[in-house]
């Protein structure tokens, strides 16, 4: 990978990171004129970084012919204007086997979901994410930071494994844990992504993040736009103005660890006439009286 390739890959994820939506049809199967017209629109807006196959994008419900296919219809939307982290995991066979068809696909970078294992030590957590960094040495990797227990070493020889592992999605609730670790790893090592959406983005901004992920940019992205407009210029005032405007939506989605967390951003894309508010098990619909709640959410803060 050139210097040059490197330094445009860190720039992307020191901004919004998009998590687009997986909207449905109403026989269940991906609707992919909705997702294409989402996609547009974000893009539309000046969102120049996008992650299809994240957790916003259901990732553990698609099959891995709607993941690849999502890879696809992201790069062909992008066209060039925006740089593609296409979300890949599992098994490491089939990690591998995503990371190379988003390579082939045209994505730029792929991001790597944690390990879906009950026991993850730290040195197989290693060999995990270097497996999927050697497979694919053309592209920037991203792993995902869900483990409170993960040290920042580790990653750090991670680092020194892989080269082009060249960010970090953080998503630990801790910002002081966050600084830390991010000081452990290596801060100028890596670009720090605040994996916790507008919520903690102040916060791990402080502690060194420069890019934050975002599912609330479906619904509004001018608005997630302007907090990472705000934050650059120091603008912490204007920042926690923001914060403030989107918390009541943001807290809905991190309600109950999380469990309603896409579907509140598909009932707010339903109040806008967007997508249809389906979502597959494990996650659920919205009960009646909270799809009024997230409707006026949407008409009072963000139209």
């Amino acid at each position: 990978m050139t210097e040059e390739r490197h330094t445009a890959l860190r720039a992307a994820l020191a901004d919004v990171v998009a998590i687009p939506v997986t909207p449905f049809a109403e026989d269940g199967t991906v609707d992919e004129k909705a997702q294409r017209a989402l996609l547009r629109r974000m893009l539309d807006a000046g969102v120049t970084t996008l992650t299809p196959n994240g957790n916003t994008g259901e990732f553990y419900a698609l099959t891995p012919d709607e993941r690849r296919r999502a890879v696809a219809v992201t790069v062909e939307e992008a066209d060039g204007t925006a740089t593609v982290v296409a979300g890949v995991g599992q098994e490491v066979p089939a990690a591998v086997a995503a990371a190379r068809h988003a390579a082939d696909a045209g994505a730029q970078l792929v991001m790597v979901h944690q390990p879906v294992h009950p026991y993850v030590s730290q040195d197989g957590w290693i060999d995990y994410h270097r497996a999927i960094a050697d497979a694919v040495p053309e592209l920037g990797v991203v792993p995902y930071i869900r483990n409170a227990h993960l040290t920042g070493g580790t990653l750090a020889e991670l680092g020194r494994l892989c080269p082009n592992v060249v960010g970090v999605k953080y998503a630990v609730h801790d910002a002081a844990a966050f600084a830390a670790f991010a000081r452990d790893a290596g801060l100028d090592r890596f670009v720090w992504v605040a994996g916790l959406a507008e919520l903690y983005a102040p916060s791990y901004w402080a502690g060194g993040a420069t890019g934050f992920t975002s599912g609330l940019v479906n619904v509004a992205p001018e608005i997630s736009l302007a907090l990472r407009d705000a934050l650059r210029e120091g603008r912490y005032a204007d920042a926690m103005d923001i914060w403030e405007r989107i918390r009541p939506f943001e807290e809905l989605r991190a309600a109950h660890q999380s469990a309603d967390n896409v579907s509140v951003v598909k009932e707010a894309l339903t109040a806008l006439g967007l997508c249809r508010r389906d979502v597959r098990p494990p996650s659920r619909v919205l009960a009646g009286e909270q799809r009024a709640v997230v409707a006026d959410l949407v008409r009072g803060r963000f139209v």
